[in-house]
C-alpha cells in the first residue's frame, strides 16, 4: 500500500513533490486566513467574503487565457512564473490595512494560483505518456491531500498561539512553499510550446478555443455538479450535525481525517482501474451512486435520537463519500485529459478546473439551502443530482470522443491545404532539408528520466 505513495522517478515524482510542498503552505494559510483578516487586519466578515469572491471571480475569467498562454510559451515557465507571483501575493498580505488593498492582493493570489495550477496540469500532460496521465494525476492528488493535512496541522498551531507574529509565520510558510514548488518545477524538463495556429486558405484559423468545443463545455458543467461534494464536508455537514443530529460536532474532525487520509493512501490504487473513456464513464457512474448512498446515510442520521446511531450513520456516510470521491476523480481526470486536443491542454485544463472554483463559490449557498433548511428530502435530492449528472455525462463523453477525432482530422486537412497553397506571392519557398540516413527519431519514452535531478530533493 505504501509503495502507492511514492511516484515513479523522474517528472512524476517532481510534479507530486511540488504539489506536496505547495499545498502544505496552502493548508496553513486556509486555516489562518479568516481570523487574520478579521481579527488582525480588522476587516468585517462581509468585506473578507466579498474580497475573496471578487478574487476568485477574476481568476475564473483569466484562467483560460492563462492556460492558453501556457500552451503558447511553455507550461513549465508559465507555472514557475505564476507560482512566484503567488508567493509575492501572499507576502503582500502582511502589509494590508484596508479593504481595497485586500481585494487587489486577493485577485493577484487567486489568479496566480489558478493559472499556475492549470499550467502545471499542462506540464504533466506534456511530460507523461497519455496512458499514464490518470495514474500520475492520482499521485499528485495524494500529495495534494497529504500537503493540505500537514499544513492544516501547522495552521492549528498558529491558531493556538493566536498572535500577529504567528499569522505572519503562516503566510511566510505559504510564500516559501510556492517558491520551493516553483524551483522544483523549474528543474523538470521543458515542454515544447505550441506555435500559433496557422490560418486556412480562406483566412480562418485552423484551431478553435475550448469555448467552441460543445461536448467539453457540457461535460465541464455537469462535472461541476458532481464537485458539490467538495464543500459538502466543510460547509454543509458541520451545520447538519449541529442542528439536525444528536451526534457531537467534534465527530466532524474524525470525518475530515478519514477523508484526507483515505485519499492520500488509496487514490492511486483506485485510479488504476481507469484506462480509457469507457472505464472513466463506468467509474463516474459508480462514484455517483456511492455519493448518493452517502447522502442517504446523512439524511437518516437526523432521524435518530441516539448519538451513537447518528454517529455511526455519519461515519458510514463519510466512508461512502470518500470512495465515491476517489472514483469520480479518477474518471474526471481521464475525461478532462483524454478529450483535450493535442497542444491545448493548458486552456482545456484551465476551463475544466474552473468547476472546482465554481463549486466552492456557489456550493455553500446551494448546499445550505438544500440540506440545512430542507433537511432529509434535500439530502435525497442532492444524491439524485449526483446520479443524474453522471448519467448525463456518459453520452456526452462519447459525443466528445467523436468530436475530438473529427476535429483532429479536419485540422490535419486544413494544415495540409495551407501547406499545399505554398508561400505568399513573391516569397521564396524554403529549400527542403537534405535527407539524412539513419533510423527515424524514436518516440517519446514511456519513462522520462530527464527530471532525475528532482529525485535528489526527495
Amino acid at each position: 500500500m505504501f509503495k502507492d505513495l511514492i511516484p515513479p522517478p523522474g517528472p512524476p515524482r517532481g510534479l507530486a513533490l511540488a504539489q506536496l510542498v505547495c499545498r502544505l503552505g496552502d493548508g496553513a494559510y486556509n486555516i489562518c486566513a479568516a481570523l487574520y483578516f478579521t481579527r488582525i487586519v480588522g476587516l468585517s466578515p462581509f468585506q473578507m467574503g466579498l474580497g475573496l469572491t471578487i478574487g476568485w471571480s477574476v481568476a475564473l475569467v483569466l484562467s483560460v487565457p492563462l492556460g492558453h498562454l501556457a500552451d503558447r510559451v511553455g507550461p513549465r515557465g508559465t507555472s514557475v512564473t505564476l507560482f512566484v507571483c503567488a508567493a509575492l501575493s501572499v507576502a503582500s498580505f502582511v502589509f494590508i490595512t484596508s479593504f481595497v488593498p485586500f481585494v487587489i492582493a486577493s485577485c493577484a493570489y487567486a489568479v496566480s494560483q489558478r493559472g499556475g495550477s492549470a499550467a502545471e496540469q499542462a506540464l504533466l500532460a506534456g511530460l507523461v505518456p497519455m496512458d499514464q496521465v490518470t495514474r500520475v494525476r492520482a499521485f499528485v492528488q495524494s500529495s495534494f491531500n497529504a500537503g493540505m493535512t500537514i499544513g492544516a496541522g501547522l495552521g492549528g498551531l498558529v491558531l493556538l498561539f493566536d498572535r500577529q507574529a504567528a499569522y505572519y509565520a503562516a503566510f511566510a510558510l505559504n510564500g516559501i512553499a510556492f517558491l520551493i514548488a516553483a524551483y522544483i518545477l523549474r528543474r523538470l524538463p521543458a515542454v515544447t510550446p505550441v506555435p500559433k495556429a496557422p490560418t486556412s486558405p480562406d483566412g480562418r484559423p485552423t484551431s478553435k478555443s475550448v469555448f467552441w468545443d460543445a461536448p467539453y463545455v457540457v461535460i465541464s458543467v455537469l462535472n461541476t455538479v458532481l464537485l458539490l461534494y467538495v464543500p459538502l464536508i466543510a460547509v454543509a455537514l458541520p451545520l447538519w450535525i449541529s442542528e439536525h443530529t444528536s451526534a457531537p460536532v467534534s465527530l466532524l474532525s474524525v470525518m475530515l481525517m478519514l477523508n484526507t487520509v483515505v485519499v492520500a493512501l488509496f487514490q492511486v490504487r483506485v485510479s488504476e482501474g481507469v484506462k480509457d473513456l469507457t472505464s472513466a464513464i463506468r467509474y463516474l457512474l459508480l462514484g455517483s451512486f456511492l455519493l448518493a448512498s452517502a447522502c442517504v446515510a446523512f439524511a437518516f442520521s437526523g432521524t435518530w435520537d441516539s448519538a451513537w446511531t447518528a454517529g455511526v450513520l455519519l461515519v458510514v456516510g463519510a466512508a461512502l463519500m470518500v470512495v465515491g470521491e476517489m472514483m469520480q476523480a479518477a474518471g474526471e481526470w481521464e475525461v478532462s485529459f483524454g478529450l483535450a486536443p493535442t497542444g491545448k491542454t493548458g486552456q482545456y485544463q484551465a476551463f475544466f478546473g474552473n468547476g472546482i472554483t465554481v463549486a466552492e463559490m456557489l456550493g455553500p449557498l446551494v448546499l445550505t439551502g438544500l440540506v440545512v433548511y430542507w433537511g432529509a428530502p434535500g439530502w435525497i435530492l442532492l444524491g439524485g443530482l449526483f446520479v443524474a449528472a453522471s448519467a448525463a455525462m456518459a453520452p456526452v463523453i462519447r459525443w466528445g470522443g467523436r468530436v475530438r477525432d473529427e476535429n483532429e482530422r479536419l485540422e490535419r486537412e486544413s494544415l495540409a491545404a495551407a501547406g499545399a497553397a505554398g508561400p505568399p506571392d513573391g516569397a521564396k519557398a524554403p529549400a527542403p532539408a537534405p535527407a539524412t540516413p539513419g533510423p527515424a527519431p524514436a518516440a517519446r519514452p514511456t519513462t522520462d528520466h530527464r527530471g532525475q535531478a528532482v529525485d535528489d530533493l526527495v
